[in-house]
This record gives C-alpha cells, structure tokens and sequence, in this order.
C-alpha cells in the first residue's frame, strides 16, 4: 500500500524519483526499492518523504481510509 501510495503521489506532484532519492540523501536504487515495496522507509524518511510531497504520512500509510471509517 505505501509503495502504491508513493509511487502514485509523486507522479501526480511530477517529481522523478532521482529527486526523490537526492531530498532523502540516498540512491536511486534505494529509493525505488520503497515505490516497489520490497523496502520500507525509516519513520523519518516517511516524514521527510510526507512533507516533500506536501501529503500525511497517514495518507502515505493508506491510514486515511481507517480514519475515516473510524468518524463514521
């Protein structure tokens, strides 16, 4: 889920992932292993990550629709 997440929103915001890798400080093949799924970001990369495409790391985590359940 946050792979799908990742991937989708940074697309949408039209930033490649080598900016992404470049903000995080870290490798292109680092940084595609979180769009891809097979690694998961610390929780400060998550927040870097939320904050640099100006979305939650609540959204990132696809935890917007529990929330949201929850209000119900």
């Amino acid at each position: 889920m946050l792979a799908e997440r990742l991937n989708k929103t940074r697309k949408e915001k039209h930033i490649t992932a080598q900016q992404m890798a470049d903000m995080l400080h870290t490798g292109i093949r680092n940084y595609r292993k979180y769009e891809s799924g097979h690694a998961k970001p610390t929780l400060d990369a998550l927040v870097l990550i939320a904050d640099f495409l100006d979305v939650s790391t609540d959204y990132l985590l696809c935890r917007d629709e529990w929330i949201r359940s929850k209000e119900k």
